[in-house]
């Protein structure tokens, strides 16, 4: 491509059109080991480097892109540092076919001899982002170390000091501090043995707390004071409840069985007890009559005093014994009143008929659960075809027959955020057609670039996809594509660019699988540009994206 002025020429290089081999590229500043020796032709003239972003004079020269203006800007008239003619700017252009023969030399990976793989230039960074050899930082929050990524999983599972662990019971993860930072700190919650003690009660303390609230924790069945003995799970235990229903039930039965033999065993020494009782009493009877007796017969006969002092002692002897009687009818008393059972047999019916109530109860849920399950089937299965239809009819409702695709992006911030953490690197447009029976075609953006716009731009990309109706369309695909970011603001200051389909590209040809290699702009808008406050571009954290396909000349089946 040719420029009519110099001026253009920085406009040209932030482009790459379809003939660019899509988005191949790969770092300058890196020292990459080829193959086989480097040609001189494939070294720029100016800095002996392999090309990047190679620019032909109109002397023949190769020069990189960012050579080309450097050149221009150390001169105004720039010269050819090989045969110091002048360069003529316009003259100048983009030599997309030794860019191709350059980003498919093949190189060794910068881990070599470790890693023996030979990878084409272009595939250079996409390689060492999946290279078993490359040395990455660690995953886990807090932890530094560099590890090779085939040790990754090994250290993340046996060896980083901020690794989590899984709890016994319940099966949480919960991070594991290092010891040293234990001993630092004055471990004041570290959860293991400590050298003096403090985190034996810590741990204690901790362990009570989890365990009061642990599904996985095994505990006492509640009815073990009627015999039942079984340990389960806490997670479980209104299972074990409803299925031990019958034979706690029992238990208890049994228990009051046992209950009701020890109150007759009680109700029988009661009554020897009141049969002693009585026999004191007549006992006590029988001595005051015997002492009237014994008054009437002596009068105030002289051996009175005698009979009087040993009546006296059969009295006192008699009122012990009264007092006696007394506090034993007393006792008596107390343990009847204790010993009122008839709420315990009101209960005990009760219990009786609640177990027989329940018997049939478990009996109809059994039915009642078997039916639950097939309605709970039956429901999942149309709640399933429910789903599926209402994203299908989503999807022909936003469905565009024009070729234009206009693509909102909500939540702009947060999906940013998911790109730069390589969660998420790319999001894809929903298809559009540029008929009913036309070409089938989506957008690919890459919010925190792809390629030489990684971390600095937005990278947008064109996708040719799989239809229906490919085998009746001409291919490959040549029509021009014009990619634009909107302006929010009215004041239509859009972001523009436009390029022509390469009928030499294997993103253009028919597709095989589900869709083509994209196609497109890896620097298409600058995130200082595109996030600045002044411009209108994102609002409310929404951007628009607008594909527009030139229908030209394009027949319609």
């Amino acid at each position: 491509m040719a420029c009519d002025e110099p001026a253009a020429l920085s406009g040209i290089f932030t482009r790459q059109n379809s003939a660019s081999t899509n988005s191949l590229d790969f770092e300058p500043d890196a020292d990459y080991k080829f193959v086989e020796t480097l040609e001189e032709r494939y070294k720029c003239a100016y800095c002996h480097l392999v090309l990047r972003n190679p620019h032909q004079t109109g002397c023949g020269h190769r020069f990189c892109q960012q050579c080309i203006l450097s050149l221009r800007e150390l001169n105004a008239v720039p010269t050819c540092p090989v045969d110091k003619e002048t360069i003529k700017m316009h003259e100048v252009f983009k030599d997309n076919c030794c860019k191709r023969e350059v980003l498919n030399l093949h190189v060794f990976c910068k881990n070599f001899p470790d890693c023996n793989s030979k990878i084409i230039l272009g595939r250079y960074q996409e390689h060492l982002q999946q290279c078993l050899f490359e040395s990455m930082q660690c995953t886990n929050d807090g932890c530094h170390d560099q590890i090779l990524r085939k040790d990754l999983k090994e250290h993340l599972s046996q060896h980083c000091k901020f690794r989590e662990e899984m709890c016994q019971y319940c099966n949480t993860y919960v991070v594991l501090i290092n010891i040293k930072n234990h001993e630092k700190n004055d471990c004041p919650d570290y959860p293991v043995a400590c050298l003096q003690n403090c985190s034996q009660i810590i741990l204690k303390k901790e362990i009570e707390k989890h365990h009061a609230v642990c599904p996985e924790a095994e505990v006492d069945c509640p009815y073990k004071q009627y015999g039942c003995l079984v340990k389960v799970k806490r997670g479980k235990l209104a299972e074990h409840e409803n299925s031990a229903l019958r034979e706690h039930m029992l238990q208890i039965l049994d228990k009051n069985s046992r209950l009701e033999e020890q109150i007759s065993d009680l109700y029988k020494s009661l009554e020897c007890k009141e049969i002693k009782i009585q026999q004191l009493a007549d006992a006590i009877k029988k001595c005051e009559k015997e002492f009237r007796q014994y008054t009437q017969l002596f009068g105030n006969n002289s051996n009175l005093m005698v009979s009087t002092q040993a009546l006296a002692s059969h009295l006192d002897k008699s009122a012990r014994l009264e007092s006696q009687v007394k506090q034993l009818i007393q006792m008596a008393n107390q343990q009847q009143s204790k010993l009122d059972l008839r709420p315990l047999f009101d209960t005990i019916e009760n219990v009786k008929q609640k177990i027989a109530l329940m018997e049939t109860y478990d009996q109809r849920l059994v039915v009642l659960e078997d039916q639950s399950s097939k309605h709970d089937l039956q429901i999942n299965i149309h709640k399933a075809q429910l789903n599926k239809n209402e994203e299908r009819f989503k999807l022909l409702e936003g469905t565009c027959y024009n070729g234009k695709l206009i693509w909102k992006i909500t939540d702009y911030k947060m999906k940013k955020k998911e790109a730069v953490e390589g969660r998420v690197l790319s999001i894809a447009s929903q298809p559009f057609y540029t008929s009913r029976c036309g070409y089938r075609l989506c957008a690919r953006a890459y919010l925190n670039g792809d390629g030489s716009g990684k971390g600095t731009h937005i990278s947008l990309y064109f996708v040719v996809m799989r239809g229906e109706f490919d085998s009746l369309l001409l291919w490959p695909f040549k029509q021009k594509v014009t990619l634009m970011l909107l302006d929010q603001s009215g004041k239509k200051n859009h972001i523009v660019e436009v390029f022509r389909a390469d009928p030499n590209s294997s993103s253009f040809k028919r597709p095989d699988g589900e869709m083509n290699i994209a196609s497109g702009c890896p620097r298409f808008v600058p995130h200082a540009v595109l996030e600045n406050t002044k411009n209108t571009y994102v609002r409310d954290d929404t951007l628009f994206l607008k594909v527009v396909v030139d229908l030209t000349d394009l027949e319609e089946l």
